[in-house]
């Protein structure tokens, strides 16, 4: 997809499971399961890890970069993860791009499901995967990850984000501003403290990346909020501001799990703002 001087491009690295009812939190099962999918025989529903690459000029960056493949057998189970397709490299490779090609990484926070990519295990040690990016998370977020709370502290793996902070890649974000020209990011606090969401914009056209405010069609109704959020009143406010907006200026909204939109623009409803019709943001 063209956005004025921008290509956005989603990659593909795997569908993974989580459980339908911790997705759309006080959403009773028969109308998430309308709305989504019924979930299988535990429950899960599926999802996809996409990571959205921006390039223009001789820039590309990322924005997220999925589960990765440090899993153990065990946990990959619990969350039905093909550990040969979460790789970030096997996704690059198939839009013939190199792992050296990448020059940033936008992390909306550091959850498993959004960081886990940025490193691999390489022999004994735990290695960035882009050895060239820098990697940008906002400086609230970054101390919030290195001391979760009980309630999302199974969400965070250092590995993940440790190295990178070893090998001095990592950049602080102190709040709401442009990154690069016409990509900016917006904070946002009730699925965790300080997540960026990401607004690219240029020639009259607007893609915002919800990550996990919106992390399907699905939930872009107001009340369709995860179990997961620590703040779900908070998302619920959040939401209430943006997704009007979003209408309103025709946003096109990229939805980082959804395995089967990758965007859609909102629509008014009768019964209040929800999914418009599915658009395809990669050729």
């Amino acid at each position: 997809m063209k956005i004025g001087k921008f290509t956005v491009d989603v990659l593909d690295t795997g569908i993974f499971a989580l459980d339908g009812g911790s997705m759309f939190g006080v959403v009773p099962k028969a109308l998430w399961a309308k709305a989504y999918h019924p979930g299988d025989e535990l429950n899960r529903i599926p999802l996809s890890a996409r990571p959205l690459l921006v390039q223009w000029d001789n820039k590309k960056i990322l924005i997220d970069t999925g589960n990765g493949n440090k899993f153990n057998d065990k946990l990959a189970n619990i969350y039905s993860i093909d550990k040969t397709k979460s790789s970030l490299d096997i996704a690059l490779k198939k839009i013939n791009l190199d792992p050296e090609d990448i020059d940033a990484v936008i992390f909306t926070h550091l959850h498993f499901d959004h960081a886990g990519g940025a490193t691999k295990i390489v022999g004994n040690d735990i290695i960035p995967s882009l050895p060239n990016a820098k990697y940008y998370v906002q400086k609230e977020h970054l101390e919030w990850a290195k001391n979760p709370t009980e309630k999302d502290r199974a969400s965070f793996y250092k590995d993940d984000f440790m190295p990178l902070l070893a090998n001095g890649l990592i950049e602080t974000i102190d709040g709401e501003g442009e990154i690069f020209p016409g990509i900016s990011v917006i904070p946002v606090y009730g699925h965790t403290k300080a997540m960026q969401t990401v607004k690219i914009s240029d020639a009259g056209v607007t893609l915002y990346y919800c990550a996990d405010l919106c992390p399907t069609n699905a939930h872009v109704p107001i009340p369709y909020v995860m179990g997961y959020d620590n703040y779900p009143l908070t998302a619920i406010e959040e939401k209430k501001k943006i997704i009007p907006q979003a209408y309103e200026e025709g946003w096109i909204l990229c939805y980082e799990h959804d395995a089967f939109f990758e965007g859609s623009k909102v629509q008014a409803t009768e019964k209040g703002f929800m999914s418009g019709e599915k658009i395809k943001i990669s050729d």
